[in-house]
């Protein structure tokens, strides 16, 4: 008798935990270049053994390069590289995690060609684009059932830096928001800059120059991507071209820098091409993705003055790591590999930050970017 309670109460238990084990998703765009072919995908991921299960796709949306996901999880935005002069758009997309269905809802205008970045505001109301090839942000307000509104600002910056080949002109290569939503950072890889402007929800057009216009970066660094610290004290920056992340303190719109430290190991002096960079949830240690001759992340620990110290480097297990993400709980690293066309998830160690690859790789042709969300 007791033996069969204790065999119920395990099955039991073992319910709860697969019912728990299922509630993260994982999104993903492509460079596609046919709408008539997927673009978007949707997979769940099982936070227990790191696999992951295709649930749905969308086809009708070109070149998905990066994609956000509202604060609530009702809706995924995606801006859509064109290659075409103007063609750009920014599209919006409903996401209903019990029937697992993803539906367009709108989409509209980028303001440019190539859209790189989108990201939304914390209540829902805005959401922010950053055009590379012509080197501008544009605010598009969202109504209340998800669909994005014409852009009501757009700035567009012109000035270029010390490499005639790459920064010819300005390219804003991602659009983020400060810990608080007040400020909104743009870094710029053109203009080897990264520009800071205020943002006031509650204005028709929330965007205005701060106190500091921009920090300027090293000389032909090329700055891409840019993340805060969980306490919300320090900014890392990476750099593109020059296969870096610099270290910041924060504090009110203000980046200060202390550190500019090398993503990559001493036996590579050129083709970085680094590209993404995350800090796990417990704040500990600080991931980077290089591309180029690398393919790889780098791994470091972040001491207690926010300053980085290289731990090590991790095989991506293919080509061109784009863009990774981490889960919700820190557990689960995936990264894209665009050139390969693969999705690997890694285990992360949460007392080394080692990673270790886990289950089988998933083929996504042209695989651009994912974001992870917990429902």
């Amino acid at each position: 008798m007791i033996l069969k309670k204790l065999l119920a109460l395990s099955i039991t238990i073992c319910s709860w935990l697969h019912f728990y084990s299922q509630n993260t998703y994982a999104f993903f765009g492509s460079f596609n270049r046919d709408k008539d072919t997927e673009g978007l995908y949707v997979y769940e991921l099982d936070t227990i053994s790191g696999k992951l299960s295709k649930i749905t796709s969308y086809a009708g949306i070109l070149n998905p390069s990066f994609l956000t996901v509202s604060s609530d999880g009702k809706y995924v935005f995606a801006c859509t590289e064109s290659k075409t002069k103007n063609g750009g758009s920014v599209s919006s997309f409903a996401f209903n995690p019990k029937n697992k269905s993803l539906t367009f809802i709108n989409k509209q205008k980028s303001g440019g060609e190539n859209p790189v970045y989108i990201t939304a505001h914390k209540n829902g109301k805005w959401l922010v684009n950053g055009n590379y090839s012509e080197g501008s942000v544009s605010v598009y307000p969202i109504s209340e059932n998800g669909k994005i509104e014409p852009y009501v600002q757009n700035f567009q910056f012109t000035e270029g830096s010390v490499d005639p080949g790459r920064q010819e002109r300005a390219h804003i290569h991602s659009t983020v928001f400060s810990p608080d939503f007040n400020y909104l950072f743009l870094p710029d890889l053109g203009a080897d800059k990264i520009r800071a402007y205020e943002f006031n929800s509650n204005q028709n057009e929330p965007l205005k120059t701060a106190e500091v216009p921009f920090t300027k970066t090293t000389l032909g660094s090329g700055p891409r991507h840019l993340t805060f610290h969980p306490n919300g004290k320090f900014a890392y920056c990476i750099e593109e071209m020059g296969g870096a992340v610099s270290v910041y303190s924060y504090d009110n719109g203000k980046l200060n820098a202390l550190q500019r430290i090398n993503t990559h190991s001493e036996k590579y002096k050129e083709d970085f091409e680094s590209s993404d960079v995350h800090i796990s949830p417990d704040g500990k240690f600080l991931y980077a993705s290089n591309r180029g001759v690398e393919n790889n992340i780098a791994l470091f620990s972040i001491q207690n003055d926010g300053t980085l110290k290289t731990v090590g480097y991790q095989s991506i297990k293919g080509k061109h790591p784009r863009v990774f993400g981490l889960d919700p709980s820190g557990k689960f690293l995936i990264a894209t590999n665009a050139q390969s066309g693969t999705v690997v998830v890694f285990k992360r160690n949460p007392e080394t930050g080692l990673l270790k690859k886990v289950g089988k790789k998933i083929k996504i042709k042209s695989v651009s970017c994912v974001q992870i969300r917990k429902y």
